[in-house]
């Protein structure tokens, strides 16, 4: 989460900067800020605004410099206010707390022994402004400053502990700023032809898009040094010591088309409405079903282990549920669902012949990469990811990979994501269980014709948008929701839940169905919709009955049903018909009339759907 840009020119690089931190708005946006050198000192911008109003008040101010800092911030340690948004200037010790020292700095992550070095650099003098963790960088980054910011920013590392990607420069060095990298995501952008000499730093490459696709991946540990037409790389050593690093410079095609709205009303239904080519392109490569489709060796591994281990978080988590029904059922192999930020804190029992699976849209997610790296560290070798960008940490750290060709997706409620990742495993369901014997030429043959036809099933399904508008003019006026899916669709459910609370702000919880009579029938009344998920499977008889106890208690059922469930609406129901049933993809329809439902429901309460509040898009920390 958050957004840094920065830039070492001999231009003005304000606007450079503004434009960066438009596209990395999605990040975070309780506040945002930027910082020059300009005539010899520190100015800068901050506003707990959107980046709109901050470039509008950068314009009247006229701040202008040629190297410069910006961030777009979510909060962690103290309130979206002024004081606290980034940049952060050092006080200098003993001096007063609205004078600007020497040092500017961004920072996205969280320092944990920020208290004891906050309470260090008290003693000797320094005055703190905000309540954040990064102003306590920014003073220990002065306090160490000995002519050679490099160094300095080196040296502060070493007492850093936690997760950070740090930009920085000093009044004292113009042209010139240091990044550091531990945990969150930082790189490097190197320009060329008319804008060469220029240097750039920013935590998506995405941020630089239209200023130069020459992108560094900075590493775990990294510092790096930014000067005109010149960079150094420092990675540090397990003895705390630095050496300099070579990091290959990759062609990386961040398209600015990605970003744009076109004639949607907010990204969120642009990207509800993307699916059926973002599955198309998904799938583009698959001509068969191969578990070399993961990666060359897959075969090899997919045929030594004996059981899978899913981490994920969030909608990805539920991504994962659904796999586990598909891998226990196509391939007959145990598959464990975790939530990552929980994995790592318990006791588990490590099986070196288990398949770790992560799925993640950024690729960057905190507690993802760190139950990863727990799994590995138990002997659990054997890694595949289920991704959306090529180049995240993820990706790397992972022995496979299937990647999910969704493209940019800027609304913080994943929706094109989830069913890529949904697609992707799939395919890998299916690649265990050929290995396996499990899967005929015949079942494969089939498979794979129904996820051709899959982008076609989908735009069918968001064809139902105008009755989806009509149900959600009823759930505005509500404050809660329940939604029930059984087997194979209750991570649906959960999702569907998931994205009603986040953007509309209804509280909504998710059942499987059975579970009604086990205490959450308590809450039912006609005050309260009801959505279940209804396809017809070998379970529909069992979900009938469970929504006949909604019924026998004076709920209000909302039901998406597939065309031969003989579900009819009536007083107390209301159906909407899917197009077809799609065996066992029925999850990736059945998921997208749940995120029109929540996407008009928050658009009819009048809530910022795109940018919910107390969210952000890329959970970058723990």
């Amino acid at each position: 989460m958050c957004g840094i840009v920065g830039a070492v020119s001999t231009r003005n690089i304000v606007p450079v900067l503004v434009e960066g931190l438009k596209r990395l708005e999605y990040r975070g946006y309780d506040s945002c800020g930027v910082a020059v050198h300009q005539a010899g000192g520190l100015r800068r911008a901050r506003g707990t605004a959107r980046v709109a109003e901050l470039q509008a008040s950068i314009a009247a101010d006229e701040v202008q410099g040629s190297t410069g800092i910006a961030h777009t911030r979510w909060a962690t340690h103290g309130a979206p206010a002024v004081h606290n948004a980034h940049p952060h200037f050092s006080s200098g010790a003993g001096t007063a707390v609205d004078a600007p020292g020497r040092i500017a700095l961004v920072h996205n992550g969280i320092i944990e022994n920020h208290d004891e070095l906050r309470a260090e650099l008290k003693a000797r003098g320094y005055v703190f402004a905000s309540q954040t963790d990064t102003e306590v960088i920014a003073h220990l980054v002065d306090h160490l400053y000995d002519g050679d910011l490099f160094e300095a920013m080196q040296r502060a590392t070493l007492r850093l502990k936690g997760a950070y990607a740090i930009a920085v420069f000093c009044r004292d060095e113009p042209h010139r700023i240091v990044g550091a990298r531990e945990g969150s995501p930082l790189v490097l952008g190197i320009g060329t032809g008319e804008r060469a000499g220029e240097n750039f730093l920013a935590s998506d490459a995405m941020a630089l898009a239209g200023v130069t696709d020459q992108i560094v991946y900075l590493e775990e540990g990294d510092v790096v040094d930014l000067q005109l037409g010149k960079h150094w790389i420092s990675a540090r050593q397990a003895d705390g010591t630095y050496r300099p690093v070579q990091r290959d410079v990759r062609t990386v095609q961040a398209h600015t088309g990605a970003a744009e709205l076109g004639p949607y009303r907010h990204y969120m239904q642009k990207e509800i409405f993307e699916q059926p080519k973002a599955i198309a392109d998904t799938l583009d490569a698959v001509q068969q079903v191969s578990p070399e489709l993961f990666g060359d060796g897959a075969y090899r591994v997919f045929k030594d282990i004996e059981q899978v281990l899913i981490l994920a978080c969030g909608t990805s988590y539920y991504a994962g549920t659904t796999a586990r029904y598909w891998i226990e059922s196509f391939a007959g192999i145990p598959a464990a669902v975790e939530i990552a930020s929980e994995y790592r804190y318990r006791d588990s029992v490590p099986n070196p012949r288990t398949l770790v699976v992560t799925i993640s849209q950024s690729g960057e997610t905190a507690d993802t990469l760190a139950a990863l790296k727990h799994a590995r560290a138990l002997g659990m070798t054997h890694t595949l990811t289920v991704c959306n960008v090529a180049s995240s940490a993820m990706v790397r750290e992972c022995e496979f990979a299937y990647l999910t060709r969704a493209g940019v997706e800027i609304g913080v409620a994943s929706t094109k994501a989830f069913t890529t990742q949904l697609v992707g495993l799939f395919l890998l369901s299916l690649a265990l269980a050929q290995v396996r014997r499990r899967l005929t030429d015949e079942q494969e043959a089939t498979h794979l014709k129904a996820l051709r036809h899959l982008p076609v099933a989908v735009q069918a399904v968001l064809a139902l948008e105008p009755q989806i508008i009509a149900w959600s003019e009823e759930f505005a006026r509500k404050e809660n929701a329940l939604f029930l899916g059984r087997g194979l669709h209750y991570p649906i459910a959960l999702e569907g839940a998931l994205k009603l609370k986040e953007i509309s702000y209804i509280h909504a919880e998710a059942y499987p169905a059975g579970e009604l009579k086990h205490g959450p029938l308590a809450l039912v009344t006609a005050a309260m919709p009801v959505v279940t998920v209804a396809p017809n499977d070998t379970l529909l008889e069992k979900l009938k009955s469970n929504m006949q106890e909604v019924r026998a208690r004076g709920g209000e059922l909302y039901v998406f049903a597939d065309a031969d469930t003989r579900i009819e609406s009536e007083p107390g129901i209301h159906v909407i018909r899917m197009p077809e049933h799609y065996g066992p993809l029925s999850p990736i329809l059945h998921v997208v009339p749940l995120q029109l439902l929540a996407y008009h429901t928050a658009c009819a309460r009048g809530t910022d759907v795109d940018k919910p509040r107390n969210l952000a898009k890329s959970v970058t920390v723990e």
